[in-house]
């Protein structure tokens, strides 16, 4: 089954739009570690259509992060259709992805995200007025319901395929779930088995393994990696090795992780205008980087205090030159 929009690859591996992670210098370094596709983080279509430039600043994106797509979330369809025709027009994605998907309270509660999961008939709109809005594919990313009580990702499905929807990806959680549990991978394996569209498997690929376990659990058409990519862009380089049937590359030493992360850092500071609201914002990165380093909680609160890349730079060598040669190798 093949996608809508050139992927790079036959069973190809999506980044997560995930807010305040999957910006541009994320999404860049996870395509040059093999993410196939990558996608912004979700953006107000009310925000969009009333060219709040905050919320334009998200939608913007360099050719070499392409193949990508915009996601765009909100529960009133003509916002939503204007919305898509924007970002067709100024920014030319690669297609459009619905969210239906976020679980946050303030989106749900205006009905957005996942929220719209409890109108069916509403969410058949929305597609319909995007798709007609737009000479690009639209995709959707959603949930499995909005709660046990109304759990049917199979209808969920059929009804999004019907009203437009080229690709579809599954985050096999209900919403009242937000991120505990685990994620039912059966149930995408039976949206598979529904579906004309291709269908991308998320939720609990933790690593590279995770990647091949669900291709061959759900028969899936691609997976998309969320908060297994944090800190570990490396999760996308070693699942293409897996997936292509050679060597996994060694795991990255703590020297190969700091120079990752520095390079990172220095590409979000060069876009973005504020050195130090950029760093302090940055924190979270070097904490991910950092997870499973041997002194890793002290090591962690000194980069969670740190304002500049001079600082990061010198808690880095000074770890590097104190710890054990085989832990540094």
């Amino acid at each position: 089954m093949t996608f809508p929009y050139r992927t790079g690859s036959a069973f190809p591996l999506f980044l997560a739009p995930m807010a305040g992670v999957s910006e541009p210098p994320f999404r860049r370094l996870c395509r040059r570690m093999g993410a196939d596709v990558v996608i912004t983080e979700f953006l107000n279509s009310e925000g969009i259509r009333r060219r709040i430039d905050r919320v334009l600043e998200g939608a913007e994106f360099d050719e070499v992060e392409r193949p990508i797509g915009i996601q765009i979330y909100g529960s009133d369809p003509e916002a939503m259709a204007q919305a898509t025709a924007l970002v067709t027009e100024h920014y030319q994605p690669d297609f459009v992805d619905i969210n239906f998907g976020c679980p946050v309270k303030k989106v749900v509660r205006r009905n957005g995200g996942s929220g719209c999961l409890r109108e069916m008939d509403l969410v058949e709109t929305i597609i319909r007025r995007a798709v007609a809005a737009t000479h690009l594919p639209v995709t959707v990313k959603t949930r499995s319901g909005w709660s046990d009580e109304s759990r049917d990702p199979v209808s969920i499905a059929l009804r999004m395929q019907d009203a437009g929807a080229t690709a579809f990806t599954l985050h096999a959680r209900t919403r009242s779930q937000m991120f505990s549990g685990r994620a039912n991978w059966d149930e995408i394996a039976k949206v598979v088995e529904a579906l004309d569209v291709p269908v991308i498997g998320n939720g609990d690929i933790e690593t590279a393994d995770d990647v091949i376990r669900m291709r061959a659990h759900t028969g899936c058409a691609g997976v998309m990696v969320g908060r297994g990519s944090f800190g570990n862009p490396w999760i996308f380089r070693d699942a293409r090795a897996l997936l292509d049937g050679v060597a996994r590359p060694e795991p990255p030493t703590p020297g190969e992780r700091f120079a990752v992360a520095l390079d990172h850092a220095r590409l979000a500071v060069e876009l973005q205008s504020d050195d130090r609201k950029t760093i302090i914002e940055f924190r979270k990165h070097f904490g991910w980087y950092t997870r499973g380093l041997h002194g890793a909680t002290a090591l962690r609160g000194q980069l969670f205090q740190v304002e500049s890349m001079a600082e990061v730079e010198r808690i880095f060598a000074d770890y590097l030159s104190q710890i054990p040669v085989d832990v540094a190798a």
